[in-house]
């Protein structure tokens, strides 16, 4: 059986479905649709946990913290995507009016998974590199201590900070917010395997 050509969809094309859609979520990539997967409570409960620390350290500044369901456009790749959580300080920039799509974060946060890291560390990471207002990139492992930062340095060079220690703490300068990983972790239960 010979394999069919996968349509390919234009990127105004697979917003307007998206907006549409109550069911599911969905990222776009080089013409592709691509099916999201749910999280675990571990994912969640990270996410929930670094999105209050963000939020509570910039509430009185004139900085935005988004979670999970704001999309966004990575213009000079024509995908869209649905990070774990973005943030920016200063003007946000929108694809539309409808301002579901964002064009310009500094910070871009992913849970790891055993089945998205290789992707969250390889091709997504390079799509999100062409983002020109992004300066930090936080990966947050699920299934132990463990977080990489990665940050662009004045020359566009990206430098990789390890952090494994629950007393550790992450300084986010676009921002200008920490974590601390006892807080990243709180209330999350690690499971073997």
């Amino acid at each position: 059986m010979a394999l069919q050509p996968k349509p390919h969809l234009s990127f105004e094309d697979w917003l307007a479905a998206e907006r549409e859609s109550l069911d599911e979520r969905t990222e776009y990539s080089g013409g592709e649709v691509f099916a999201m997967a749910g999280g675990t409570a571990e994912h969640n409960g990270i996410i929930s946990n670094i999105n209050g620390l963000l939020w509570t350290q910039a509430k009185t500044r004139p900085c935005h913290v988004y979670a999970s369901g704001m999309k966004l456009h990575i213009e000079s790749a024509g995908a869209g995507k649905y990070p774990d959580l973005m943030a920016l300080c200063g003007e946000q920039r929108f694809h539309d009016d409808r301002r579901d799509l964002l064009l310009n974060p500094s910070l871009i946060c992913e849970v790891l998974s055993s089945s998205t890291e290789g992707y969250d560390r390889g091709d997504k990471f390079a799509l999100y590199r062409s983002v020109p207002s992004l300066r930090e990139y936080l990966l947050v492992a699920q299934h132990r201590v463990q977080v990489d930062l990665y940050t662009r340095d004045d020359a566009g060079r990206w430098i990789l900070s390890s952090f494994d220690r629950p007393a550790d703490e992450i300084a986010l300068p676009s921002i200008r917010c920490a974590l601390a990983l006892a807080d990243v972790y709180d209330k999350i239960e690690f499971r073997a395997g």
